[in-house]
């Protein structure tokens, strides 16, 4: 089975559904699946053939979607990229990942152009919804007439996509997915969320990341429930959307829960379609979490605690779990999926020791495309080592505490920085914050966190330090504060810690 194989049953089902709505464009699951189809059958007309690379250079939109389940149809390999990448990071993956097409958005057209210099194999850039210059073809000229399901056979063990890690720490390396691996996450969250046909999911987490294409987009289009894609997010106007379309799932990253919370008198607004929630791919503090249930109204929250390389599978916490375990990124593992915390050596940590998350299962990924050496590091026996530290308590439950390359050295003691976060973020006046170790010729690190601090606000070193006093061991009190109007962020919403190292560390050297 691939991942398109419902498109045509959903056609035949109920026809007249709407499977996917963008600003004010309406899509039944009929016209989907045949618009689907007539790109496809296009695609394989000016050459794209079963098993060749074809990257996607687009915002959330309708032609995102189809782009996607056409490229699938035909069983080529489709290569997502960041839109807000520059021409030297897209050059770099259209080359690594050897696309031969590119579809991209009409704004984005130039920076293709610029990227694709020098990169003899891709034979043809298509752009939505037309072409703005000669050179390039129009995605309206590319549509076939014919809206009969491509005559090309895909079936489970045919690669389906290759994601890039979002490059927290550096150079991303892109992860090769087949249809079966990725048919098993969404069958996973489909059982755990407890999806069905008359879901109404919202889409405006980036869906050339793994957690929004792979957890909602896939599994929603398969089961024939309603799509609503957002191009951008703004916290008002997302709100809004909820309310006029009836959302009953929403997933988002922490820092979209953050702005809900800030949105003057969002309490007026009928929220009450939501049934469930889903926060991931970074931390978020309790005292975030405890103010979005109380926001959306529903103690349903999951955090779905998951990573590239596993598909995104991981681990969850499940909404019964808040009660008791909030602030814990979860004990039960994803469906088709084991989970362990173990040491140096593989062995699993005693309670309350700091070990490394790894998993394994039907779902994680085949490789890092083209890279053997850090495919052998990451993929061993069997499992995925994650780079994730974390410890499990006396009931089970997993606390990630930090990435490998994030911890913090400080005086010989090792500093966890979602602790420390978790503490400041407690704090009324504080948004955000990260924690960093820069560089201290007494210390070997200083434990410095940078903060984001409520518009018209002001907090002193002293007062901060004595608030964490209350709640931190004195080595995990920040020794530094820094200020900032806000943190670096890829487009998955995951902070760049590395990006503040190379920021900070001069000032504070100096």
């Amino acid at each position: 089975m691939n991942i398109t194989s419902n498109l045509a049953l959903n056609a035949r089902r109920h026809p007249d559904k709407v499977a996917i709505t963008f600003q004010g464009r309406e899509h039944t699951y009929k016209q989907f699946n045949e618009t689907v189809n007539r790109f496809a059958n296009g695609l394989a007309s000016i050459g794209l053939k079963k098993g060749e690379k074809i990257a996607l250079m687009m915002k959330n939109s309708d032609y995102f979607a189809i782009s996607y389940f056409a490229a699938a149809k035909l069983g080529a390999v489709i290569v997502p990229i960041n839109f807000r990448l520059v021409a030297r990071e897209v050059n770099y993956i259209l080359k690594q990942s050897d696309s031969v097409m590119v579809i991209c958005e009409q704004e984005l057209e130039g920076l293709i152009n610029e990227a694709r210099e020098g990169i003899v194999a891709i034979r043809d850039v298509i752009v939505t919804p037309r072409a703005a210059s000669p050179e390039n073809r129009s995605y309206e000229n590319v549509l076939s007439e014919s809206t009969a399901d491509p005559d090309v056979e895909v079936v489970g063990t045919d690669d389906l996509h290759i994601l890039y890690t979002s490059g927290t720490t550096g150079q991303p390396k892109g992860a090769l997915f087949d249809h079966q691996r990725v048919f098993k996450v969404a069958f996973g969250t489909t059982g755990l969320l407890g999806l069905q046909s008359d879901d109404k999911l919202l889409h405006v987490a980036p869906l050339f990341h793994c957690a929004q294409l792979c957890l909602f987009l896939i599994p929603g289009l398969f089961l024939g429930a309603t799509n609503v894609i957002e191009q951008d997010f703004h916290p008002v106007e997302t709100l809004k959307t909820i309310e006029k379309h009836g959302i009953t799932l929403f997933f988002g990253v922490p820092t979209m829960y953050n702005f809900f919370t800030q949105v003057p008198n969002a309490d007026q607004l009928d929220l009450s379609s939501i049934t469930r929630c889903g926060y991931g791919a970074a931390p978020m503090s309790p005292e975030l979490v405890k103010k979005s249930i109380d926001l959306f109204k529903t103690d349903q929250f999951y955090n779905l605690c998951g990573l590239t390389e596993g598909g995104p599978t991981g681990i969850y916490l499940s909404p019964e779990d808040h009660k008791t375990k909030i602030g814990k990124s979860g004990k039960w593992p994803s469906l088709f999926t084991e989970v362990e915390v173990v040491n140096d050596s593989g062995e699993q940590v005693a309670v309350g020791e700091v070990g490394e998350l790894i998993l394994r299962g039907e779902a994680i990924m085949k490789e890092y495309y083209k890279k053997p050496e850090e495919t052998a590091n990451t993929l061993r026996d069997g499992w995925l080592y994650t780079g994730d530290l974390a410890s499990v308590d006396e009931d089970g439950y997993i606390s990630l505490v930090d990435r490998k390359k994030d911890m913090v050295i400080s005086g010989g003691e090792n500093v966890y920085s979602v602790e420390v976060e978790y503490a400041l973020d407690e704090h009324p006046l504080i948004i955000e914050s990260a924690v960093i170790g820069t560089p201290d010729p007494k210390w070997g690190e200083l434990v410095t966190a940078v903060i984001v601090v409520k518009e018209g606000e002001q907090l002193e070193e002293v007062e901060l330090r004595a608030f964490c006093r209350e709640r931190l061991a004195g080595y995990k009190v920040p020794k530094k504060f820094l200020f900032t109007d806000q943190l670096p962020r890829n487009a998955s919403g995951k902070i760049q810690k590395f990006k503040l190292r190379e920021q900070y560390t001069g000032d504070l050297v100096n």
